[in-house]
């Protein structure tokens, strides 16, 4: 079990102190995973907050936060520990080794993140976020099993190292492929989802208060039937927090067809989506939002 906010109020009380406006369901969960001490799962689509929920909960509690960037490739050598190559060679010609513990010790070590978040941390357990854990390939999610099961990792030379205190761990997926069930079934699951449009405009008013009330409604309004469009990728409230201070840059008081042509690149990220959006399909949608907004 890990020390931290004592109910799920005090739960969206700390996440909207540091400008996280979470729904009460995945407060809910963030609130079972700290007591329970479990690994907490998110999976939705890019942008809707997954990463910022880690980052937000180690500031808020004071804690470490410490991130593993899941990518192709991804072995136990990068996400534990390395030796230094450089440093034992350097030990062995100069004959530094002897009477030492040999040059596989801690001193010749390079801290990852899974090893670094089993060590004791100043404050408390660490944060500890594997990010974008579906872009990792499936033998190493084997691996990580042992990891989460007993919060402990194993180096070759040098033996297990078991947290003495769990780390707090979340796992985010975008869901390009499915992670496997035996590693869900370690975890509380949650997914998070595009917010509604007073969620969403909450979010907005929290991370750019400079925005005018109008702006802001229209801003979230424009996204939010964007994401009724088809497109290829639907643009995440990190892009509607995006827009909104490119907007703001450019003193810009209310959409206009023009300014949303000028500034689209900082909601969509693809061509085709943009093309798609540009001229007569952007006044119609922009005149509708407005029509729903009076």
């Amino acid at each position: 079990m890990t020390e931290g906010p004592g109910s799920i109020d005090a739960v969206e009380a700390l996440l909207e102190g540091q400008g996280y406006v979470a729904a009460r369901s995945l407060a809910t969960v963030v609130f079972l995973s700290l007591r329970l001490g479990k690994p907490l799962f998110l999976e939705g689509e890019a942008g809707v907050g997954k990463t910022e929920i880690a980052k937000v909960l180690a500031a808020g509690l004071g804690r470490r936060l410490i991130r593993l960037q899941c990518h192709e490739g991804l072995d136990a050598s990068s996400a534990v520990s390395e030796w230094n190559f450089a440093a034992q060679m350097i030990a062995i010609r100069a004959g530094e080794a002897a009477g030492r513990a040999g040059v596989f010790s801690e001193d010749f070590l390079i801290e990852r993140p899974l090893l670094a978040a089993m060590r004791p941390q100043p404050g408390g357990a660490p944060v500890l976020l594997i990010d974008e854990l579906d872009r990792a390939d499936e033998p190493f999610e084997a691996f990580l099993l042992e990891a989460l099961s007993d919060f402990q990792v194993t180096i070759p030379e040098l033996g297990t190292v078991k947290a003495p205190e769990p780390p707090i761990v979340i796992l985010t997926s975008n869901r390009t492929r499915e992670v496997h069930d035996a590693l869900k079934r370690r975890c509380l699951y949650h997914w998070v989802d595009y917010p509604a449009f007073d969620r969403e405009l909450a979010i907005l008013r929290a991370r750019v208060p400079e925005a005018s009330a109008q702006l802001s409604r229209e801003v979230v309004a424009f996204v939010q039937a964007l994401r009724g469009e088809d497109l290829f990728k639907r643009p995440g409230v990190a892009e509607t927090i995006d827009w909104a201070k490119c907007l703001i840059a450019l003193d810009v008081v209310s959409l206009s067809p023009e300014v949303i042509a000028d500034t689209l690149g900082a909601i969509l990220k693809y061509q085709d989506d943009i093309q798609k959006l540009q001229g007569l399909e952007t006044t119609k949608i922009l005149a509708e939002v407005k029509k729903a907004l009076v």
